[in-house]
């Protein structure tokens, strides 16, 4: 890709076309398994809320070692190759439960196990694709290149759900995960043919233990120092925590024993509601520009949240029970999309190539770090009050994310050319060299595909 050429060059090149395939393919795949492996435990198994919430407890877990496996990312010279590796290794995963369901061997130790390998699997995905990102797309290019990713992402979200609840009536939820194990398989074969000059990574000096922790320590400073990324950290990871009370595995949960929705019915509503995500990816730039980037995030950060309390108050005959809560993930796939395609770019922007795995990794840590607590906290709510007092909560302490926003710099960004970045390294050219100075979900099935500021690809690479 030639580094000056505008938004309309990036379906004129055939790597970022290979790398939004394979999102696109693989996303499908996720789509299935949500919908799968919390019925697994559910249905099969006959998982309580508070396993439930182990399941995706222990799948965000891996994001709490993040910071150091940043670094660790960092100091590798192949990032495309370590995706394809990730990729390779959560299909072998996903394919041990339709076989072990095969020969009746099938338990909840083995979901929880399958939760947290995946899970460290997609934290070393989400480190590495950031760099790679970055040397594929121009800068001038990442709201454009984020939005494309995100519709993927969210068209997944459209017809994916529909397309699991009807593979998990037809053969059963085990058997219906290998859509998903399927899709890591393309995702890797199209990786494997991108093209990209990834320049080798400066050598640490020092023992290895205490320069991996350095480089780690460093790329957290810079976090914290940062505004728009403190600000970013702040808000997205309050977010995070409420609306992990009530992840992807809860919502099927409340579909399935407070509403009495059929596995078909649930996909479907879910499907329906994800439009709203496809919604929001396309007219994420229109709204940036209209807006701003930076009142574009404060936005969405009130949108995506507020609608669970639609959610909520969802019951009556099964038909105005799914249309309540796909109304309400309608209007919170707007607001997600039009948070994550512009804060996500505003990242891109002022994270300099030396740091973005470090900076994806410190981030990773703090904000995703949180979902596994989230997660827990959702559990205890919900055997203590029920599953609509833990939807109101989701509700009301996600909308108070925004309070980080207000006094940062982020409200008054107009553009990526215009920001101030306050202090930092001036926005990075992504033709500079990386290298440590001196480097979207694991798999969101278990949790939430609600990214929540998450790397380009959406959830796929950054989960």
């Amino acid at each position: 890709m030639t580094r000056g050429a505008g938004r309309d060059s990036l379906w004129r090149d055939p790597r970022f076309v290979r790398c939004w395939t394979s999102s696109a393919v693989s996303q499908f795949g996720d789509r299935v398994s949500e919908v799968a492996v919390p019925l697994i435990a559910v249905g099969l198994l006959d998982a309580s809320a508070g396993q439930v919430a182990w399941l995706t407890a222990l799948a965000w877990a891996p994001n709490l070692l993040a910071l150091v496996l940043g670094a660790w990312v960092d100091g590798r010279a192949h990032k495309r190759r370590l995706l394809v590796v990730t990729d390779l290794v959560r299909a072998v995963v996903l394919l041990s439960l339709p076989l072990a369901y095969l020969w009746d061997a099938l338990t909840l130790g083995q979901l929880y196990a399958v939760a947290l390998l995946t899970g460290f699997a997609g934290v070393v995905a989400g480190c590495a694709w950031m760099p790679l990102f970055a040397r594929l797309v121009p800068s001038s290019s990442y709201v454009d290149a984020n939005s494309k990713f995100s519709a993927a992402r969210s068209a997944s979200f459209i017809a994916g759900p529909a397309a699991g609840g009807g593979l998990v009536q037809a053969l059963g939820a085990p058997v219906a995960v290998i859509a998903d194990a399927v899709s890591f398989l393309v995702s890797a074969l199209l990786l494997n043919r991108v093209a990209v000059d990834e320049p080798a990574p400066a050598v640490r000096t020092g023992a290895a233990l205490p320069a991996l922790l350095r480089d780690a320590r460093e790329g957290l400073a810079f976090v914290v120092r940062q505004p728009v990324l403190r600000a970013g950290l702040g808000c997205s990871t309050t977010v995070n925590f409420f609306t992990f009370l009530s992840g992807t595995g809860m919502v099927v949960l409340f579909a399935d024993r407070e509403l009495g929705l059929s596995p078909g019915a649930i996909g479907l509503t879910l499907g329906i509601g994800a439009g709203g995500s496809l919604v929001g990816a396309l007219t994420a730039p229109r709204v940036s520009r209209r807006i701003g980037v930076g009142r574009s995030v404060t936005v969405g950060a009130v949108l995506f949240p507020a609608p669970f309390a639609l959610a909520a108050v969802a019951g009556g005959p099964a038909w105005a029970a799914a249309g309540f809560l796909g109304a309400a993930y309608f209007l919170v796939g707007v607001g997600v999309m039009w948070f994550d395609v512009n804060l996500n770019s505003l990242q891109a922007v002022v994270t300099p190539d030396a740091l973005r795995s470090r900076v994806v990794g410190a981030y990773s840590t703090v904000n995703y770090g949180i979902r596994p607590l989230g997660a827990l906290a959702g559990g205890v709510l919900a055997t203590a009050f029920g599953l609509r007092v833990t939807l109101v909560t989701v509700a009301v302490g996600g909308v108070l994310s925004v309070l980080w926003l207000l006094p940062s710099p982020i409200p008054g960004i107009r553009s990526l050319e215009t920001g101030p970045w306050h202090g930092t390294a001036e926005p990075p050219s992504p033709t500079r060299e990386s290298g440590p100075p001196g480097h979207p979900a694991r798999t969101d099935w278990a949790g939430s595909r609600r990214s929540t500021s998450r790397d380009a690809r959406g959830a796929r690479h950054g989960r």
